[in-house]
């Protein structure tokens, strides 16, 4: 049954840590990183390698197996810093999502999810031009992110849940 899955990293053996403290160190890392680089500006260049180590690290402390936290960490950070030119960029997002669906070991089927942050990345450029609407934009490309990651999770669930015999 779906309610039965385990999340696949959960299995992982991790040589240091425990899974809970590393998911949610790294996810903050992640996310608190990238708004730490958004904040920063021309006067404020120390932002730049704070939110930039800062979501370097949450990659690669998520429990996972170690080569997927090493590949993702360049492609993920180099599209945080390509979002600072303003909402034309969006559609970059579809990259750490990505790199989430990698990092949680997402079965191929669920990778049809990236269709939603491609959307987003499309659609919101439409109304939001100048960097003056960057906050709207990275809060509902977050909100897309995180449903997106949901729907992944119950596509991975589902791949996995016995099927019962259909009766006629």
């Amino acid at each position: 049954m779906a309610s039965d899955w385990v999340e696949p990293t959960r299995s992982l053996p991790l040589r240091w840590g425990h899974y809970n403290d590393r998911y949610v160190a790294g996810l903050l890392l992640i996310i608190g990183g990238a708004v730490q680089l958004q904040g920063s500006n021309t006067w404020k260049l120390p932002l730049l390698l704070i939110g930039t180590a800062a979501h370097a690290t949450g990659w690669s402390i998520m429990p996972a197996s170690g080569w997927r936290r090493l590949v993702v960490v360049i492609p993920a950070t180099g599209q945080i810093w390509i979002l600072l030119t303003g909402p034309y960029s969006a559609w970059t997002f579809v990259v750490p999502y990505v790199c989430w669906l990698l990092v949680r070991h997402r079965p191929a089927r669920s990778y049809i999810t990236v269709l939603f942050p491609l959307a987003n990345g499309f659609i919101l450029p439409r109304f939001f031009t100048e960097y003056t609407g960057m906050l709207p934009t990275l809060a509902i490309s977050l909100a897309v992110l995180i449903a997106s990651a949901w729907v992944a999770r119950l596509l991975a669930s589902s791949a996995n849940a016995q099927r019962s015999p259909v009766v006629l």
